[in-house]
């Protein structure tokens, strides 16, 4: 009988993303289930990131465990973010998150928005 192989992990975080995460989960007010991770339509080269707190994990996230720290995934974005390394940077005028993709196949100059391909690689499928 053939053994399932483990599903590949959809996103991962540097030490560096995953101890700012849990900086800022320790100041919430409210209970929180995760850092939701998304791409949505807009800005100049065609999407952009979206990173919210989620108070429920919803039944259609792919949620990623990584360092200690839960991040879940909009459905929708999955393809977009397969893959993809999220960082946090600190540099002399201004610190963020930044993600290291390799679905993204250009950028806008401001940085605030990205051009995305899905994956060619079918989640939990073996590449072609």
């Amino acid at each position: 009988m053939a053994t399932a192989r483990p599903r590949p992990q959809a996103m991962r975080l540097s030490d560096a993303a995953a101890s700012r995460i849990k900086e800022l989960m320790a100041k919430m007010d409210r209970p929180v289930a995760g850092l939701r991770v998304g791409v949505k339509n807009g800005g100049c080269a065609g999407m952009s990131y979206t990173m919210e707190y989620a108070e429920a994990v919803s039944p259609s996230d792919e949620v990623v465990e990584d360092k200690g720290v839960k991040i879940l995934i909009d459905p929708k974005a999955i393809l977009f973010l397969i893959g993809t390394e999220m960082d946090y940077k600190t540099e002399k005028l201004a610190s963020q998150f930044v993600f290291n993709n390799p679905n993204q196949t250009s950028a806008c100059g401001c940085g605030e928005s990205v051009a995305l391909t899905p994956s060619g690689e079918e989640f939990g499928a073996p590449a072609r």
